[in-house]
């Protein structure tokens, strides 16, 4: 495992790092968390990312006892929240001063931690003025419940307003965004963002590499295996995403490429967001501990991303109208 700066921060990140969302999602349990979270730290992972929002607390909740029996050191490990979605009174939600304050008071009483090391605002907020959210994250910084606040699938232009407005204030601005970023889904991160790298330093805790499970591998030509994320009840979106005749040519290209290598389409996925610079971590979330060590092995794959390989999957997606879709 490598680690790298966050953007300019000084903290450093695992590459691939593991997020509660899926693991979650599927009602995992403390003893389960502890097994997928330590074999994620045998493998070299620093970073563990969650939100108030994710099975409405309960991912904190098991996260922050799994943590807490693990027994790691506090010094060795990242962990992070994500504050927008806090309940069903209008008062919890959003980016309000005290929806902020709260809500990180909250996380942290669920994970039973004095701090988090990296809290994002989960989406914009329209109906707050960005002065007030950047006051309410350094306010958050200066009692010392986080250290380093951020953004999650804003546009540059906001980012930038929060930015400048942080500066001219002497106040701490953002330091991270945390983006979709995979090979179907590229344009924001590699255009829009491009300011964000150049001008602040920006750095980035990505999600779904596998573009939810479209390029795991599991649903090559359109086939959806029983048991499966896209066969389960509530999941018509996505059978209507994978099932899309563009997107299957795509992943059929893609699965194409990695058979020549010798390697997993999830593990030339993962590796193919590993290669850009401007990618601090990947988060990555596994139900089974067999799964997070084949993706893993999307570490070794990265040397294998040749220039002529990087050529080909460019061919591959050759016509691909980008899904910029914001989810």
């Amino acid at each position: 495992m490598n680690y790298r700066h966050l953007g300019k921060a000084g903290i450093k990140l695992s590459e691939l790092s593991f997020g509660s969302w899926v693991t979650y999602h599927n009602q995992v349990d403390v003893e389960k968390a502890k097994e997928i979270m330590a074999a994620a730290w045998d493998l070299g992972v620093n970073f563990f990312d969650n939100a108030e929002g994710y099975a409405d607390g309960e991912s904190e909740r098991v996260m922050g006892q799994a943590l807490k029996e693990l027994g790691w050191p506090r010094e060795q490990y990242v962990v992070s929240t994500k504050i927008f979605w806090g309940g069903k009174t209008p008062n919890e939600n959003g980016l309000s001063m005290k929806h902020i304050v709260e809500g990180v008071n909250r996380s942290l009483k669920r994970f039973q931690l004095d701090h988090v090391d990296l809290v994002f605002a989960h989406r914009p907020d329209p109906e707050c003025p960005v002065e007030e959210t950047v006051w309410a994250f350094n306010q958050v910084i200066n009692q010392g419940k986080a250290f380093y606040w951020g953004t999650s699938e804003w546009s540059a232009r906001d980012i930038l307003a929060a930015a400048k407005f942080a500066k001219e204030n002497y106040l701490i601005g953002p330091s991270m965004e945390q983006p979709e970023y995979n090979l179907l889904h590229r344009a924001r991160f590699e255009k829009e963002y491009d300011v964000l790298f150049k001008e602040l330093g920006y750095g980035t805790t990505t999600w779904s590499p596998l573009k939810s499970g479209m390029l795991s591998g599991k649903y090559r030509n359109g086939t959806f295996p029983e048991g499966s994320r896209a066969s389960l009840p509530g999941m018509a979106w996505l059978k209507d995403m994978f099932s899309d005749p563009v997107r299957v040519q795509a992943v059929e290209n893609l699965a194409l490429i990695a058979d020549d290598l010798g390697v997993t389409l999830a593990q030339l996925s993962i590796a193919w967001v590993l290669k850009n610079p401007n990618v601090s971590t990947v988060i990555t979330g596994a139900s089974r501990i067999e799964q997070l060590r084949e993706n893993f092995k999307a570490l070794d794959v990265v040397p294998m991303l040749t220039d002529e390989v990087m050529t080909r999957i460019e061919d591959a997606l050759a016509g691909y109208p980008d899904d910029l879709k914001v989810n």
